[in-house]
């Protein structure tokens, strides 16, 4: 591996602290709802929670691919937009956003599980929350990609 791709590794520590977090908030959920579950719960009707759930899922099989298409447009805009942001901070606020995104999903399910569903929902929107974490998290060849981009604009101007 070349020196300034192991550079690149270093400078993502806050990045994966970020990720670390968001995993973090999906484990407390589960334990939380494990440990205090019936206390915790609601008992909204069956009907209520039925398209509530819908909805929810729903919103998070369109929120996958969105959060795809939304970090896919930050990463060209973190190598073209003009200023003087570093890398770093740039490459930060991808993460960030993928992540709060993605944590969303898991909360659904966390939503539902206090409404009253079962532990079954609960796993399936932190499995699926779990994945984008997973899929988005932040990765060395996209930031050596974007200190690339500006390195070269920086050249041209």
């Amino acid at each position: 591996m070349p020196p300034s791709f192991q550079n690149h590794r270093a400078d993502l520590l806050p990045h994966r602290l970020v990720t670390c977090l968001m995993a973090v908030f999906l484990a407390f959920s589960i334990a939380a709802c494990l440990l205090y579950g019936e206390r915790l719960q609601g008992h909204w009707p069956e009907e209520q929670r039925i398209m509530i759930r819908t909805v929810l899922y729903i919103g998070a099989i369109v929120g996958l691919p969105l959060t795809n298409l939304i970090r896919f447009i930050q990463l060209r805009l973190n190598e073209t937009i003009p200023g003087d942001k570093p890398a770093k901070q740039r490459y930060l606020l991808t993460v960030i956003v993928s992540m709060i995104l993605i944590e969303s999903v898991g909360l659904a399910g966390l939503v539902m599980f206090l409404l009253g569903d079962g532990y079954n929902t609960l796993y399936i929107f932190t499995g699926l929350s779990a994945l984008g974490l997973f899929l988005y998290r932040p990765k060395p060849e996209e930031y050596s990609r974007i200190c690339q981009a500006l390195e070269a604009k920086n050249k041209f101007y």
